[in-house]
């Protein structure tokens, strides 16, 4: 048994070792969401609290991140929301695909299936109440797409 508790303990160790890539991307503020419009602080405020670590070149990445093999899965969610939407590259974006971010952004609030529920249990200021979420959703409504 002592073996066994032994070579996990090793293995355990030994995966500290693989590296993981938690270094943001400069972000431009030409191409930054709350720079292109000009967002208002309580709004800047809703974002940066339940978007921005996954959505963004801002990530914040809390202690447990640090340790394997939860480091792995956070980057892996990191990298997908990033795909999916990365305000920090906003400017990128050629009109359709701002359009349809907006409204899938819209929607994703509206249904409660953002922010994920798993990030919501370690990240409590991203449990956005409902004047916050229609806050959002009103904002993104009024958004002049440019």
């Amino acid at each position: 048994m002592k073996k066994i508790i032994f070579w996990i303990a090793l293995g355990f160790l030994g995966i500290q070792l693989i590296p993981v890539d938690r270094e943001n991307k400069a972000v431009n503020r030409k191409d930054n969401f709350v720079d292109i419009y000009k967002t208002p602080d309580n709004i800047r405020v809703i974002l940066k609290n339940a978007c921005y670590d996954c959505h963004s070149n801002e990530t914040e990445y809390p202690t447990y991140s640090y340790i394997a093999p939860i480091s792995w899965t956070i980057k892996d969610h990191i990298n997908d929301g990033r795909e999916h939407l990365n305000f920090s590259e906003w400017g990128s974006y050629n009109k359709d695909l701002r359009e349809n971010a907006v409204e899938k952004n819209i929607s994703n609030v509206q249904d409660l299936e953002m922010p994920l529920p798993s990030y919501i249990g370690y990240h409590p200021k991203a449990n956005l109440t409902t004047k916050q979420r229609e806050t959002l959703i009103n904002y993104f409504k009024d958004l002049e797409i440019k």
